[in-house]
């Protein structure tokens, strides 16, 4: 904990496990709202009950909110204890309490997070208009971080896009829970319990698209009752997946590795199973024991070291064994193969892309992109298009028209059409 004097009556302090001296350095005096311009980042904003705010502090970007003291307290512990569990949501940094004005009027404290790099709440998403299918895949990510928090125990209790910040994913998106102040940890979520939080998701969904409609920025066709529909029907299919037992013939064992395969497809890795066979041994039955998502990201970590989501570890771990069978190594050690894919392939991909443009999409879906754009370009001139140059066509033709993702994107959320409170 550092503490340090900031007015006559109050006494400024930052309890993190790891505090950074040069927070010491903000304007805690003031009201988050006043805060000059010149410590701002100009990051998009989704909308929230609390005024939050970005900053610059040792070159990274914070997000900071103004919140009262036990809630933040408690919403602090929780993201801590949900990023232990290698779950996917923001980084807590720390908690900013005593903090008051030079003429003695107190303020609430501040809840600091690390910003999310490359991320982006749902209403930034989009420049004019929100198609139906992009809204339809925010839903789906939605759907596949609740079941995740469920199977690690964790109630929401305030499922939102609003509550979420969205990364792209090789085509897809990767959802991060971002507000955990009405969240509690079970051993395990009754039926009743995750029922409640999936009914909470969809009428807030359903809220937040009726208010994009109605602002003229969600497509007219895009039924906004439907597209909320769509995380009940995606969550109750992936829960069931994941944890229902499945019994068949004993002479169908093959249907043990596809079970396994629906998982890993779905990004789940099976840390165990339970296999039984019923009294006259004539029928097996499995269920899955432990699952765990990131299977593909963390199989592509293991062999190159890039770190990326599920989707593009996916489709980059495609292209290794694509790069294997074109050099005839199907023999070969796969780490030895992956670490010259990595310097053949993927890195002089990624340099490429001048340096002013790097801060439009993170490495690995600019890759992805690559790979995409290769595609098209080799199915429409009627062969096959070389990588760096598929890199150069999509440079000069693609990436350069993106807006910048990584941090500084000038677009912020609050000043778009707005009809209803949507949290």
């Amino acid at each position: 904990m550092t503490e340090t004097t900031r007015s006559p009556t109050e006494a400024l302090q930052i309890t993190a496990a790891t505090a950074d001296p040069a927070l010491l350095d903000l304007p805690w005096e003031l009201p988050l709202e006043d805060w000059p311009a010149r410590y701002l980042a100009a990051l998009p904003r989704g909308i929230s009950r609390h005024v939050v705010r970005f900053v610059r502090v040792s070159g990274n970007v914070l997000a900071i909110k103004e919140i009262a003291a036990e809630p933040a307290q408690r919403e602090y512990a929780l993201l801590r204890l949900l990023r232990r569990l290698d779950l996917p949501v923001v980084e807590p940094v720390g908690i900013v309490s005593g903090r008051g004005s030079y003429d003695g009027y107190p303020m609430e404290p501040a809840l600091v997070t690390r910003h999310l790099q490359f991320s982006l709440p749902y209403r930034a998403l989009f420049s004019q208009s929100l198609r139906t299918d992009t809204a339809t895949r925010l839903v789906d990510a939605l759907a596949v971080l609740l079941v995740r928090v469920h199977l690690a125990g964790f109630y929401w209790g305030d499922v939102s896009l609003s509550n979420t910040l969205f990364r792209r994913d090789a085509g897809a998106f990767a959802a991060y829970l971002v507000d955990a102040e009405t969240g509690e940890f079970h051993d395990t979520l009754s039926p009743g319990q995750r029922e409640y939080d999936l009914e909470l998701a969809r009428m807030n969904i359903a809220g937040e698209l009726l208010d994009l409609q109605a602002g003229g920025i969600l497509d007219e066709s895009t039924d906004p009752l439907l597209v909320s529909d769509v995380i009940t029907e995606r969550y109750h299919s992936l829960w069931t997946e994941l944890t229902v037992p499945e019994s068949f013939e004993r002479g169908d064992r093959w249907r043990v590795d596809a079970r396994i395969r629906r998982l890993n497809d779905l990004g789940f890795d099976v840390g165990e199973l339970t296999i039984a066979t019923d009294v006259d041994g004539t029928s097996v039955q499995i269920e899955p024991k432990v699952v765990d998502a990131g299977h593909h990201s963390r199989r592509l970590l293991r062999l190159t070291g890039i770190d990326a989501g599920e989707n593009q570890a996916r489709r980059l771990l495609n292209d290794l064994d694509t790069y294997r069978a074109a050099t005839g190594r199907q023999a070969d050690d796969e780490e030895f193969v992956a670490h010259d894919w990595v310097r053949e392939q993927f890195e002089p991909v990624v340099r490429a892309v001048p340096r002013d443009m790097r801060g439009k999409l993170e490495p690995a879906e600019v890759y992805h992109e690559v790979l995409e754009h290769r595609w098209y370009l080799s199915e429409q001139r009627g062969h096959d298009v070389g990588l760096m140059e598929a890199v150069r066509s999509y440079v000069g033709g693609v990436l350069v028209f993106k807006p910048d993702e990584e941090s500084i994107l000038g677009v912020d959320t609050m000043e778009m059409p707005v009809v209803a409170d949507e949290v």
